[in-house]
């Protein structure tokens, strides 16, 4: 039977625009792309306008009062209580190599805290739903992050490391031996992997809204904890420096790490 969407919640609203980018990103995935560069030279394919367009359109019908801001298209309604925050292909390098482990990113923020996260992998078929107080699910099922407390028996992923290297050579080398597991990773999937219990720890770096928003919620309702490199909340206007981790005693760990 088909829900009434008077009787769908914000919740289920995402998981039908999670749905909706999923099957238009794998109607374009490992097809032939046109590629553009962004001024700041990250790439953006038809993909990414395709899937954003098809979301916006939903929003817009469903909640013609609430907020938009895209990677793509940018900002709209930017003074709305309510606002959805949208990455259409979150790593698009891995979408138009044929790598499969992009995603989607939608959040749905109440007066600029996030409320409700979607990390979609469209092409494992994985739908990780995070909602303030009712904890996050994949395909519908509870999932939890791991109770691992010690970095030096972790396992940590470090996405974007190239940029830190270049940036912070000394905190590089100190992390990369830092747990006991440690893999190089890029965007949103480590820290889907961190709400599920199979990673420990994700640190991230060089992110905007629409890459770090809808992760915090997936991952603190799995019962982790993601902060900027100070320890602090995430909102719309954190630096893009980011950890997550399975426990609080882990992330201080990390964050000790990250500062040294």
């Amino acid at each position: 039977m088909v829900q009434n969407d008077l009787k769908l919640t914000l919740a289920d609203h995402a998981a039908r625009i999670a749905d909706i980018a999923g099957d238009a990103a794998r109607g374009y995935f490992r097809g032939r792309l046109g590629v553009e560069f962004k001024t700041d030279e990250s790439p953006v394919t038809q993909a990414d306008k395709g899937v954003e367009d098809k979301v916006r359109e939903y929003i817009k019908e469903h909640f013609p009062d609430h907020g938009i801001f895209g990677e793509e298209h940018g900002i709209e309604g930017e003074n709305s209580r309510q606002m959805w925050v949208i990455d259409p292909i979150d790593g698009t390098r891995s979408f138009l190599s044929g790598h499969p482990l992009f995603g989607f990113l939608l959040c749905h923020l109440m007066d600029g805290l996030p409320q409700i996260g979607v990390i979609g992998m469209p092409a494992l078929n994985e739908v990780l739903i995070g909602e303030k107080g009712q904890g996050t699910t994949l395909n519908g099922s509870l999932v939890r992050s791991s109770a691992q407390t010690e970095l030096s028996k972790a396992i940590l992923f470090v996405n974007e490391g190239e940029k830190l290297h270049r940036d912070y050579p000394e905190m590089f080398d100190q992390l990369i031996n830092a747990a006991q597991t440690m893999r190089f990773s890029y965007d949103c999937y480590p820290h889907a992997l961190l709400a599920m219990g199979h990673v420990d720890a994700v640190v991230d770096y060089d992110l905007q809204p629409y890459d770090y928003l809808a992760v915090s919620v997936v991952v603190e309702e799995a019962g982790g904890i993601v902060t900027d490199w100070a320890g602090r909340p995430l909102t719309l206007q954190s630096d893009g420096r980011i950890v997550s981790a399975a426990t609080p005693q882990l992330h201080a760990q990390l964050l000790t790490q990250v500062n040294s």
